[in-house]
């Protein structure tokens, strides 16, 4: 299969020495060049020992096999650039995907996994699709244990409101793909407000107590997800070790960089992407409870992202926040939600 060309900072690159941290006038601490990635989008692997269905599946039978690698044929051909899948050796009724958050949403640059089983009379059922959520509720449609609700894999009744539309699709046996549930996951799961795909929850509004809710959705969320990326670091799934490692080490500093400015207010959470806000320059809230999990988890993700390599040159260690006319922060020993979890993860990962 091709791989893909792209111009982009070469990701093995070793991280610059002391002495030569500093940036050249008008270049980079790291040469950009001409490569060839090394991931190709779908390819076939023969480790399946830590898939979720694997002890779970069913023999296949020889006309469903047949339909499936009509699937993978069709990956193959037309997986876009942010969506990865790896297929098994041994087991054609599995596959695992990793899906990259899109820009202008609070999932931008982090990766969320997905481990997928073929039924036997596939396609006359869905497949059944598990988040590997890693304890976390990053959406309403993605549930700590692993369960996806999305219509299309007949466990979701609901309606979805995608920017003000109103979106429900059943799955087709005729017309239904594993493609298409891969990027309905990414388009209207994954998306700019999440808050809204609870049912009940109605549609955007401007200046409303839902966008309020909403923005807040979207700061738990953000801290969620780097929550996610060190956990991936610490542990990649099979088979995308090397790719998780690759991802991180590339997004780096535009993970980091999105971090100040959303814990600084200089822009809303969702909206900064490949180095650059996607707003004005007008200031927006930030709640204490968000600014206090950025700075617990900035100088975690700069260790993380720094031990695989990532050229941070010029970025702090740590993060700091102008303190001026802001909240105090929260009391000794009343810590919320979030931080709470930052302390499991900093456990996880044996950090101080």
């Amino acid at each position: 299969m091709p791989r893909n060309k792209r111009r982009r900072t070469t990701p093995f690159a070793p991280p610059p020495p002391p002495s030569s941290s500093a940036a050249p006038p008008g270049g980079t601490t790291m040469s950009e060049i001409e490569e060839i990635e090394p991931f190709p989008r779908f390819d076939v692997v023969p480790d399946d020992s830590d898939h979720f269905y694997r002890n779970a599946s069913l023999p296949i039978p020889a006309p469903t096999q047949k339909k499936i690698m009509r699937e993978w044929k069709l990956l193959e051909q037309h997986l876009p650039e942010s969506i990865t899948v790896r297929a098994y050796e041994k087991r054609v009724d599995l596959l695992r995907a990793a899906i990259v958050g899109a820009a202008a949403t609070p999932y931008h640059d982090g990766l969320y996994f997905f481990d997928i089983s073929f039924p036997r009379n596939y396609p006359a059922q869905p497949p059944l699709v598990h988040y590997l959520s890693l304890g976390y509720r990053i959406n309403p449609n993605l549930y700590p244990t692993g369960t996806v609700c999305l219509s299309l894999l007949n466990t979701w009744s609901g309606i979805m409101h995608v920017l003000g539309k109103r979106k429900s699709e059943r799955w087709n046996p005729k017309e239904s793909t594993i493609l298409q549930v891969l990027l309905s996951i990414q388009a209207l799961v994954l998306n700019e407000r999440p808050y809204f795909n609870e049912p009940g929850y109605g549609i955007f509004m401007p200046g409303t107590y839902g966008e309020k809710k909403s923005l807040a959705y979207n700061e738990d969320t953000f801290v969620l997800s780097c929550m996610s990326m060190l956990r991936l670091l610490a542990a990649p799934p099979r088979a995308f070790e090397v790719f998780v490692a690759w991802h991180f080490r590339d997004r780096a500093r535009t993970i980091l960089s999105a971090c100040e400015a959303y814990a600084s207010g200089r822009v809303q959470v969702g909206y900064f992407w490949d180095g650059a806000p996607l707003q004005g320059p007008s200031r927006v809230a930030v709640s204490q409870k968000f600014e206090d999990a950025m700075k617990s988890l900035y100088p975690l993700l700069f260790k993380a992202f720094s031990k695989e390599g990532a050229s941070l040159a010029g970025l702090r260690q740590e993060l700091s926040l102008d303190q001026k006319g802001r909240n105090p922060p929260p009391a000794p020993g009343k810590k919320g939600l979030v931080m709470c979890v930052v302390g499991m993860v900093k456990k996880f990962l044996g950090l101080k």
